[in-house]
Parts: structure tokens; sequence; C-alpha cells
């Protein structure tokens, strides 16, 4: 029997993919572990790996580069030796988004493949699933450009199949110029940011930190001709690893069960990309001398921007860091990268004057924002680990190994 292949869910709330390419051509021998395709995920694109083995049929109605695919739809078939390819167009459960040909006659009649009924899901066994609707294709594309419900669309054509004017007299105004659409990844940023706000019982605290001696170790690295100059972002996951191992509870996660420690100090860096904040995970910081952890994040940072980062990369972080102090911030506040408990805002290092008894000195100093969860941690602990922190910042050297 042919096995279908399919659009997997690289998310927990992902519900559909952008499809990007072929890995395999029609034709090619595929074995388990083999990368088929590759799809646009909420913030990553994976390639994604067959689990069996067989011939890869694309069907002449397969995806193409942008189209918009449900979880589950599916794109081809596995076939053993000797197999038949299933007659008709598989299921999409969702439709491509595409630009139509440039010229196109009136509206087609429908096809067998059409209202072809779709595969159920693989998932151990098949199911049947319910007929679609009777719908030209361009009313099709039209519906999925306008995001239509065509299930709740009455059809002026005959048997009453739905017509692109049916569409179109349902389909919401043409957004206004300038209007930039919400990618998949703008949405998955919306809905992680909203859904932390309504999980968590955020509260902040701020504290100005003398950065003097930090600045000046820094500068020591820069005169040592390292090859890779850590960042202050570097020595601020550093330390946080460092305060973290001292308070454990601003590491924990909510959940319905109870409050569960982290079993590794996996630390978030906050990364500002073309298509959206992504958050890569830096694995296991206590183990990493400086400048091991300055080459892992150049390394993700990196990877991060060019959109090669895997949806593994952006999973199990205990605690967060994001740094807008390029951007001259003193201080703001952060908001809590759920199920994680706390998120460090690390502002801009400022020289300014300062008393030192009697006298007034230059010290360069830094604000951090710490953002945590209540539900999880009190306001002391919370601030017992800034404290930590604070100590680390203004004292480095002992908690820096090369």
């Amino acid at each position: 029997m042919p096995i279908p292949v399919s659009i997997p869910r690289l998310g927990w709330n992902m519900e559909e993919g952008v499809f990007v390419e072929w890995l395999k051509a029609d034709g090619d021998a595929v074995k388990s572990g083999d990368a088929v395709f590759r799809l646009e995920g909420e913030k990553a694109t994976e390639d994604v790996e067959s689990l069996d083995v067989g011939t890869l049929h694309i069907p002449a109605t397969g995806p193409k580069l942008g189209d918009r695919l449900a979880v589950g739809a599916v794109i081809g078939y596995l076939l053993q030796a000797g197999e038949a390819p299933p007659t008709g167009a598989p299921p999409t459960n969702g439709e491509s988004t595409h630009a139509p040909p440039t010229a196109e006659a009136a509206e087609s009649p429908p096809t067998a493949s059409e209202n072809a009924q779709p595969l159920a899901e693989r998932a151990g066994h098949a199911e049947e699933a319910p007929t679609l609707t009777a719908i030209t294709p361009r009313a099709r594309r039209l519906a999925a450009r306008t995001g239509t419900d065509v299930s709740h669309v009455r059809g002026t054509g005959r048997n009453g199949r739905v017509r692109e004017r049916d569409i179109a007299a349902l389909a919401p105004p043409a957004p206004s110029q300038g209007t930039v659409p919400l990618t998949a990844t703008r949405r998955a940023i919306a809905a992680k940011m909203v859904e932390s706000r309504q999980t968590t019982a955020p509260v902040t605290l701020t504290a100005q930190v003398d950065a003097t001696n930090l600045v000046n170790l820094r500068e020591q690295f820069k005169a040592a001709g390292s090859e890779r100059v850590p960042s202050y972002t570097d020595f601020l996951v550093k330390f946080v690893a460092v305060a973290l191992q001292k308070h454990p509870a601003l590491a924990a996660q909510w959940t319905d069960t109870g409050i569960v420690p982290a079993k590794s100090l996996d630390i978030g860096i906050a990364v500002d990309t073309e298509t959206g904040l992504l958050v890569p995970v830096v694995r296991n910081v206590p183990a990493l001398g400086l400048r091991q952890l300055a080459e892992q994040t150049s390394q993700l940072i990196d990877r991060t921007r060019r959109g090669a980062l895997s949806a593994r990369d952006m999973q199990g972080g205990c605690f967060t860091v994001t740094n807008l102090g390029a951007f001259g911030i003193d201080a703001f506040t952060p908001i809590i990268n759920a199920p994680e408990c706390a998120i460090l805002g690390v502002g801009r290092i400022e020289r300014r004057p300062v008393m030192d008894g009697d006298r007034v000195v230059g010290r360069d100093l830094l604000v951090l924002s710490l953002t945590f969860d209540h539900r999880i941690v009190d306001g002391a602990p919370a601030a017992r680990f800034l404290q930590t922190l604070t100590q680390c910042v203004e004292n480095p050297a002992p908690w820096v190994s090369s």
C-alpha cells in the first residue's frame, strides 16, 4: 500500500507550514532518515526526514515553493517495488497560495481530483475523511488568499459549486497600501507573547550595576588578540548560569502538576532577525569556558540570522537573556519566554559620574531588568538572584574561565 508523505507538526501550536522545496526528485529511492523536503514552520525551516522506505512519487499537483499546507496534508507517496501510485490528487487539507497564471480561461469544470475524498491523516490506522466542498480552481485560490472558509459558502454554480464571484462577495476589503502581510513567524511570535501575558504573573525588578571591571576585563580580551572576543551578552549568559546554580528556582517551570526544576542550565539568547525575534538556546552553559561560550553563541546567532536554525535549537531553554544595549536602551520590561520562569533584560553600558566618598568619579554603569513569574518565585528570592548577578558583573574575573 502506498505510504503517504505528509506535512508534519514542527511546533506545538503549528497548524500549517510553508513548502520550500523537494530534496528528493520524483522516482528517487528514499531510505529511513533521508531528508525528503524542506518546510518552514512557525519559527524555523526544517528538512523533513522519512521514517519509511520506498520510491518517491510526486503527483503533478504536488506543492510548489511558497504553498501553505495544513498539518497532515498529503503531498506525495512512497511506493514499494511494483506498486502503482494512487489515482487522483492527494488531499491537501490546505490550499496553495502561489500566484495564479497570468492568463486564465473562464472557470474550468471540476476535475475528479478536486472532488476526491482526502485520505485520513496517517496515525497508525486509516479513517475516512469528509469530501471537499465543490469549488472551482480560481475560487479555491481566492479563498486561500483571503482566508475564506469555503465550507460555509453557498455556491451559485452548477449543482451548488462555489465560484470565484461567491468568494469575492464574502471576502474582506483589500488591505490598504503599505500593509505588511502576517508571516508564520510573526503570528507565532504574537501568539507566544500573548500566551505569556495571559498565563504568567510577571513582575520586573531593576538594578543599576557598576560594570567598570567588566568593561576592563573585556578590554583585556581585546588586547590579548583573542580570535573571538566575548560580547557583553556572552558574559551575562555566563553570569546568569552562575546565579542560577545558586538560585535554581529561577530556572524552574510551572506545570499543571507542580513546579518542575531545570535538568540542565540551557539558556536562550534573544536574536533580532529580518523575520522577527528568535531565541536559540545554548546548552549546558556551566560546562563551557567563556571562549567556548562565545564561539557557540556566535555560531547560533549566525545560523539564526541565516534562517538555518532547527526547531530543536529553540527548545528546552530554562532562562532567556535579551540585550537592547546596542540600541541605546537603558532599561525595559522584557516578556517572559513561557514556560520559563524568568528573563533578563540588559541595557547599555554608559560612563556616568558617581560619588566615591566625597569625590566624583566616572564609572561604567549598566541597568539589568529581571522579569520573573511570581507564581513560581516570590520577590525576595528573585531579588537575591539579581543581587548575585550584580556581584558577578561587579567582580567578573573569578567567574570567567577561558
